[in-house]
């Protein structure tokens, strides 16, 4: 891939473009100071992929990502150091485009003290090569014959990637489900990341987020979030669980998947909406859920930060609805106050 950085520690910069020129597989092709040396770079040659410093003076990691995926949309992974006590931040750069984000790796000189960026970029590198193959899909695990469930009659599934945590926070801020009504989030984030993530959405929304763990059974009234970097399954028991397979699926936890259980093992009333993404992850998943008779949302092209994800839904016609970001919570109070 052709990579470029954002930093503006001099030394951090050219440590990365030295661990990256170390790869046979991808090649610097500009280091940016400040953002706004960034925006011009970007113009004049877009890159595949930005590595891209949280804190920097004058324009912060935020408003630059902001900005490159208005004008000169690319692949953005925050780089940054200790991640974890600036997650303000961090949610809101992925809310404005970004894909991912890790801590930069401590420059020791040492092998394999780059191994979790290197990873990243390898997921990333999938992630795009991926888009551009419609092929790449996950398949449905096979359970026993779905059964009726004492729980919640209503679920609402949500799937959602670069540019969710704030669509997220609009939706669970402007509806808040009722008690006959359970909703599953998949985000495409860090295992590393989920508690954290899970708080911030909390504290935006004013809802407790339930991050999922193995073997949990939904109850009615709560909003659940997969925590892992394995598939998030439903099974015949309206049990949560998570699975590896399949293990070369980039997409990490895979909306498809997830999609796929509703559309085959749950038995009430159900919506599925597919959020802003990179990617095609969650098209086919959510098509099986119309095709089994379910309500199926897409967040149109004009709110979406990256309009990859529903707009591979909108080629195979998985949507029956496709809303601005601003109306799909109120479908879904007017779906599932009707419903519950």
């Amino acid at each position: 891939m052709r990579i470029a950085i954002v930093n503006d520690v001099v030394l951090i910069g050219e440590a990365l473009r030295r661990m990256i020129a170390q790869t046979a597989e991808h090649q610097v092709i500009w280091v940016a100071r400040d953002g706004e040396q960034a925006l011009q770079f970007c113009r004049q040659t877009r890159p595949d992929l930005i590595l891209m410093d949280l804190l920097m003076p004058g324009m912060d990691g935020v408003e630059t990502t902001r900005r490159i995926m208005q004008d000169t949309p690319c692949a953005i992974l925050l780089v940054t150091a200790s991640p974890e006590d600036n997650t303000g931040l961090v949610f809101r750069a992925l809310g404005a485009g970004a894909l991912d984000v890790t801590a930069t790796p401590v420059i020791t000189g040492k092998p394999g003290t780059d191994s979790a960026l290197l990873a990243k970029i390898r997921t990333i590198g999938k992630l795009i090569a991926a888009d551009k193959n419609p092929s790449s899909r996950a398949a449905v695990p096979v359970n026993d014959t779905p059964d009726a469930s004492t729980g919640p009659r209503t679920l609402v599934a949500i799937g959602s990637s670069t540019g969710g945590p704030v669509a997220l926070a609009h939706i669970l801020g402007q509806w808040k489900p009722p008690e006959d009504c359970s909703v599953v989030i998949v985000q495409h984030i860090d295992e590393n990341f989920t508690d954290s993530f899970a708080k911030w959405l909390g504290e935006q929304t004013k809802r407790t987020i339930t991050v999922i763990e193995p073997q949990m059974r939904l109850e009615r009234g709560r909003i659940y979030m997969a925590k892992t970097n394995d598939h998030l399954v439903l099974d015949t028991h309206h049990k949560l669980n998570y699975i590896a397979h399949p293990r070369d699926y980039p997409y990490r936890p895979s909306v498809d998947v997830f999609f796929r259980c509703v559309a085959r093992y749950w038995l009430g009333p159900a919506i599925g909406v597919l959020l802003t993404g990179m990617g095609r992850d969650g098209a086919e998943g959510l098509l099986a859920m119309r095709s089994a008779g379910m309500l199926t949302i897409t967040q149109d092209q004009a709110s979406s930060a990256v309009y990859g994800m529903p707009r591979a839904a909108a080629e195979i016609e998985a949507a029956e609805m496709v809303l601005p970001l601003e109306r799909i919570a109120g479908v879904l109070k007017q779906r599932t106050d009707v419903q519950a």
